[in-house]
């Protein structure tokens, strides 16, 4: 066993409510329910644009430095709590400037928070930075830039957003870039939309690996160039359900892909949105599908392969 291996995990999906209700609290944000409600998506969503809402008031309370840092740090714990060898946290940092903070300074704080949850827990980590899909081309290519100024803590560079409303071709500059300067890269593709988004995602943006890819299974031609090529696929099983990616965890595509010698790796995806843990998404695959330890030690080897570190 190589350990385990956290390759798909949204920071700001991520954060623990006590701490979101603390910092609501600090910063006079009202909520009008309890956190966690506001916060954990319900079992199944029916789509990837109400899961998404679930981010809106974890997003509100991560506008400062120190909350960010605090924010990841925490996960760090949380991940060696979980057996966790090995992190990605992965965020956008545009997203955190309504009170002033600059996407470099966003980048900083979160990078601290990573270091000091790696000093308490032993725990290896790496930060990938996201650009939007339903963001602008430009805003795209500053991010990549930033990503590519800021390689002494930045990992790789990933393009998020519901792939069935904005095509990802339009992002190519800021891809271009992050290859030219060496930079791997991960594009969300196949889950909200089908095979063909997965195929944008390898041919037109470069991506060495595919979030979720659940969808892949669609196409025999694609799987036999995932499988060529050795492309990781991030698959959050948990996640996939509440999304409709995936109609049960009983079906989930990742066991018939990895049962066909795809790079398959598990993965959380927003272990607050989802109330999830590495623990939890294999013990549900026990249960639900018949997992075995093989299957287990066979993801953790390819998540290990496909680390951005």
């Amino acid at each position: 066993m190589t350990g385990r291996h956290d390759l798909h995990c949204h920071l700001d999906g991520s954060v623990r409510p006590a701490t979101i209700a603390e910092l609501a609290r600090e910063q006079g944000i009202a909520v009008d329910r309890p956190v966690a409600e506001l916060v954990t998506a319900p079992p199944v969503c029916g789509s990837l644009t109400r899961y998404l809402t679930y981010f809106d008031l974890p997003l509100r309370v991560l506008q400062t430095p120190e909350a960010l840092r605090r924010a990841a740090r925490e996960l760090v714990e949380d991940w060696g709590a979980d057996g966790v060898v090995h992190g990605e946290a992965r965020f956008a940092p545009q997203q955190h400037g309504r009170l002033g903070m600059t996407p470099d300074e966003a980048v900083s704080a979160v990078a601290a928070g990573l270091a000091e949850g790696r000093a308490a827990t032993g725990v290896r980590t790496a930060l990938l930075l996201c650009c939007l899909r339903h963001q602008s081309p430009e805003e795209s290519l500053a991010v990549a830039d930033l990503a590519v100024r800021r390689r002494d803590v930045v990992g790789g560079l990933d393009l998020a957003g519901d792939e069935r409303l904005y095509p990802g071709a339009p992002h190519r500059p800021a891809f271009d870039l992050a290859h030219r300067a060496g930079l791997p890269c991960t594009v969300h593709a196949g889950e909200a939309a089908g095979a063909e988004s997965v195929w944008e995602a390898i041919e037109v943006l470069g991506a060495r690996r595919i979030g979720h890819g659940v969808r892949c299974a669609e196409d025999g031609a694609l799987l036999e160039r995932l499988r060529r090529d050795r492309i990781t696929l991030e698959t959050c099983p948990v996640s996939n359900v509440q999304t409709g990616a995936v109609p049960s965890l009983a079906v989930h595509p990742a066991t018939r892909l990895l049962a066909a010698g795809l790079a398959v790796t598990v993965g959380t995806d927003a272990r607050t949105t989802s109330a999830t843990s590495l623990t939890r998404e294999f013990a549900a695959l026990r249960e639900a599908a018949g997992w075995t330890g093989e299957q287990e030690r066979l993801v953790q080897e390819h998540a290990a392969a496909g680390a951005f570190s």
